[in-house]
């Protein structure tokens, strides 16, 4: 499966899988459950290939198709990632994980065609690797067992195109429902709604299915069941996490920093912890900034350093020791608002941020938990 769905929400430093190139200048990363999936395909296909060569080739073989398939995937992927790129939207990576692939788009589409352009790359593809397959297995002569990879890869990307494009959430072929709402109501969130409705549909389907092909199946009914409750999971959870998102978007417009803001004071940078807290409490305040010898913010002292400091240690520490340094990034206007201030918090992750007025004078600190906690209620 492959998963095109934006990813602009999303922050934090960790991949989770190993950094395996940067083809596009896309960073490719292959998770470790890949590496499951791979030995599980091989164990499967091996003795379909065994009917053709000897063991252990027959097992080398069997990996090479793992390995292509996964190969096919991200062909896929880079589809997606590559006509997101050509419309200006930036892509973080491509992950390969054990239900398929996924290319983390940071910013949606601003048109419906658009968003119809990047949902349809990655279909296309491997329908077109299934024909290019297929045409290659009625014009080129090839020995028995390169006759079967062919066939299982012509297969599997034929299976991969199709069920894509099933009129869902988070798969492709909810991204094309979504541009066809989108363009028919003109309104994106009750499209996005739309398709990921129609996607929980999909979820319940594929359950269905999968449950009534194992009470036909033989002895691997018990995989069939297993493979389509993780499909079906998938499905329901990137479904009902793009309707969360696009609830969550209607809040962003009256995200206003000012509002969101904690009052903050300033104290030296070699005042002991104790007396900045004393300060703080004192002046009703929520956060502390830490200033240097001409009384400009230097940095922001860590509310998670300063709970996890006892009480009876906080006279000898200095405030300076808990705090982090301002970068440019987490110097914010108090009068950023919507879009601007969650792009502006994506830019540069961090747990504060210092809000000052267009004069420059300090107007407090806002803390990205409080902007979690908005998004949270959605």
């Amino acid at each position: 499966m492959a998963d095109s769905a934006p990813q602009g929400d999303r922050s934090g430093p960790a991949r989770p899988g190993i950094l395996m190139g940067r083809p596009f200048g896309i960073p490719i990363y292959v998770s470790p459950t890949w590496f499951i999936v791979a030995i599980v395909i091989t164990v499967m296909f091996e003795p379909q290939v065994a009917q053709h060569v000897q063991r252990p080739v027959s097992y080398l073989v069997a990996l090479t198709y793992a390995v292509l398939l996964y190969a096919s995937v991200l062909v896929h992927e880079i589809g997606h990632s590559v006509v997101a790129r050509c419309f200006g939207l930036p892509v973080r990576a491509i992950t390969l994980h054990i239900l398929g692939g996924v290319s983390e788009i940071e910013e949606e589409p601003r048109t419906p065609g658009r968003e119809f352009l990047v949902a349809a790359a990655g279909p296309v593809l491997s329908l077109g690797l299934a024909v290019g397959g297929y045409a290659a297995l009625l014009l080129v002569p090839m020995p028995d067992v390169t006759v079967l990879l062919i066939e299982a890869l012509t297969l599997a990307n034929l299976i991969v195109g199709v069920f894509n494009l099933l009129p869902g959430l988070p798969l492709d072929g909810g991204r094309l429902v979504r541009a066809a709402v989108w363009k028919i109501t003109g309104r994106q969130r009750t499209a996005t709604v739309a398709a990921g409705w129609a996607g929980r549909v999909v979820a319940v389907t594929v359950l269905i299915l999968g449950a009534a092909l194992s009470a036909t199946g033989g002895g691997e009914r018990w995989l069939t069941v297993i493979w389509a409750a993780l499909v079906a999971s998938f499905i329901w959870v990137g479904a009902g996490e793009a309707i969360r998102v696009a609830r969550i978007r209607d809040r962003i417009p009256l995200l206003n920093a000012r509002a969101l803001a904690r009052r903050a004071v300033s104290v030296a940078q070699d005042t002991p912890l104790a007396e900045a807290v004393r300060r703080a409490q004192e002046a009703g305040a929520g956060a502390i900034v830490v200033v240097g010898r001409d009384d400009d913010p230097v940095g922001i002292v860590s509310e998670t350093a300063v709970i996890a400091t006892p009480e009876h240690r906080r006279p000898w520490v200095d405030t300076a020791s808990l705090t982090r340094t301002l970068d440019p990034g987490m110097i914010l206007s108090a009068d950023i608002t919507g879009e601007d201030l969650v792009a502006a918090v994506n830019r540069v992750p961090a747990s504060e941020y210092l809000l000052v007025e267009p004069t420059g004078e300090m107007y407090g600190v806002l803390v990205a938990q409080d902007l979690a906690k908005t998004f949270a209620r959605a």
